[in-house]
């Protein structure tokens, strides 16, 4: 019989140490604002809006051609209409919005390449040929191949179109988003009146953002707010005439107080350092709210070690839960598997409460058992959310479709920065395989009941400690001894402590000759385990008991 080859196993990457947060925004509500605050509000948002609509039409026709004239004969008909510092803010947040859209459409034609190379394959696989677990096999029916050529013929086009956009520098960009767009076309589905979507529409387009600039007063000089919580806002030109303020300012009735971060953003305006602001209007409540952000230098990360050194926390990324598990510096589980749950059904606001909740509980809990690290998968769904990869599995493909790992990375890794934790990333290789393989059934008893996620967490907590996932190499298939040399993760010679050599003992206590005061028969230096060692004494049979 051919000797089976064994399965080839992808390369593992090696675990590191996650960034910290880059940024800090912090948000409070505008209490108290009168008819004419919010009409002046209105009239900002929407004026300002309009040339925002209208530079970003002029970005999008520049398109690869854009350069440094062009884009300060922009700014400077933005400046005629508005002022200087509107006009830096508008063509700044145009330039990040093309960047945006021209990075999505390198990943739309990189997901269009993975599907029609794998409609490509399956439809030169005969009908009904199984697959494995590296390539799928063919279609089941003639009907489902003939669908499925014409849907290949369908995303080519799309991938010839893409192509030739992005070689032009075309981009499509909607200013107040797609999603919103979309529902105008279906406003029953999305419980709205025509009325009520105009008003969202139009408040997503306003624009009432302003950068923000170091060593001018108070960080910003267009949207300035003082220590007190005063707001005030640089009118533009054609509105200047509603000024309540002297330099032609708009002061608002209303105050602000950054509860959270007050004091770090109180630090910052004072030395006049850059603070960035923006306005938005929550069309639902009928509420306005002021959104302060600033950057942060780039802090050095713990080193890998330092991270490692009291242990980590593993923590099993699932659709509705965190797994989580301690293990101490040397890969071993300490006390009873975690589980932080959370709720991703319902509005995007609510998944984002929920996520935060079930972030804070575990960042709790790993400061309280004492570890100076997490350990969570890298995860990124982007390869694996298409239909033609899993095919009828749709409810897969929503499951991992509807797991926001970017938001629950980023969120991770902030939240923990804040309480002085580091964030080990891991390759998510077989953790979820392999933990069940070896740590599920040895956890389980009587009073624990061990999930596959709860032995995930601990292959994860294992491999970003630099451990082995395996508990332990089976000892050669001939006897116990070391013959084939040590076992992989046995201790080597030198090592002393559990798995080390231990130290010769002097006596053995069944024996009844050291009950007598005789010496020892054979030498100290020859080991009791080892046959015909040996002997400065001779064995005489004696015909008697001894009950000496």
């Amino acid at each position: 019989m051919a000797e089976t080859s064994k399965k080839q196993l992808r390369p593992i990457d090696d675990p590191f140490v996650a960034l910290g947060p880059s940024g800090v925004a912090i948000r409070d509500r505008l209490k108290g604002l009168t008819a004419q605050d919010d009409t002046v509000l209105r009239l900002i948002g929407e004026h300002l809006g309009r040339l925002a609509s209208q530079d970003l039409k002029a970005r999008c026709r520049d398109g690869l051609e854009h350069n440094n004239d062009t884009w300060a004969a922009r700014k400077q008909a933005l400046t005629a209409r508005s002022s200087s510092r509107w006009a830096g803010s508008i063509t700044k947040a145009t330039h990040d919005q093309w960047a945006l859209s021209r990075r999505c459409q390198a990943v739309h034609i990189h997901n269009l390449e993975a599907n029609v190379r794998t409609l490509m394959h399956r439809l030169s696989q005969p009908i009904g040929e199984k697959g494995t677990k590296r390539a799928p096999g063919g279609y089941r029916s003639k009907g489902e191949w003939f669908h499925k050529s014409r849907r290949l013929a369908t995303l080519e086009h799309r991938l010839k179109v893409a192509r030739a956009e992005r070689e032009d520098g075309v981009v499509h960009v909607v200013r107040g988003g797609r999603k919103l767009l979309n529902n105008r076309h279906n406003l029953p589905a999305a419980q709205l009146t025509e009325q009520q979507w105009r008003d969202r529409w139009e408040a997503e387009r306003w624009f009432l953002a302003a950068d923000g600039e170091s060593g001018k007063r108070l960080g910003n000089e267009t949207i300035r707010v003082t220590s007190d919580g005063e707001v005030s806002i640089k009118l533009p030109a054609p509105l200047a005439h509603l000024a309540n303020s002297k330099h032609g300012r708009y002061a608002l009735a209303s105050t602000v107080a950054f509860r959270h971060r007050g004091a770090e953003w109180r630090d910052r305006i004072e030395a006049n350092r850059a603070v960035a602001y923006r306005m938005h209007l929550d069309v639902a409540r009928g509420r306005w709210y002021l959104t302060a952000s600033w950057s942060r230098p780039v802090v050095k990360t713990v080193p890998l070690e330092a991270a490692r050194a009291r242990g980590m926390v593993g923590v099993d990324t699932n659709a509705d839960h965190f797994a989580a598990y301690r293990l101490d510096a040397c890969g071993n589980p300490v006390g009873e598997p975690k589980r932080f749950f959370y709720d991703l059904s319902g509005t995007a606001d609510h998944r984002d409460a929920q996520v935060r909740h079930a972030i804070t509980g575990l960042v709790h809990w790993a400061k309280r058992v004492g570890v100076a690290a997490i350990g969570i998968e890298n995860l990124d769904f982007a390869q694996d959310k298409t239909r033609e990869k899993h095919g009828r599995r749709k409810r897969f493909r929503q499951l991992i479709s509807g797991m926001p790992t970017g938001k629950l990375r980023a969120r991770l890794v902030s939240m923990a920065a804040e309480h002085g934790l580091a964030i080990v990333a891991v390759d998510p290789a077989y953790t979820s395989m392999w933990g069940d393989e070896h740590w599920r059934k040895p956890l389980t008893s009587k009073i624990r009941t061990m999930t596959r996620h709860d032995a995930a967490s601990i292959a994860i907590g294992r491999r970003a400690l630099g451990h082995p996932i395996r508990r332990r190499t089976a000892p050669p298939h001939d006897d116990q001894s070391d013959r084939r040399g040590h076992r992989t993760v046995q201790a080597g010679p030198g090592a002393r402590g559990r798995e080390g050599t231990r130290p010769p003992v002097t006596e053995r206590a069944h024996d009844a000759r050291g009950r007598t005061g005789t010496q020892r028969t054979r030498g100290t230096s020859a080991p009791k385990t080892v046959r015909d060692a040996r002997s400065s004494g001779t064995w005489v049979q004696s015909s008697l008991l001894d009950t000496v």
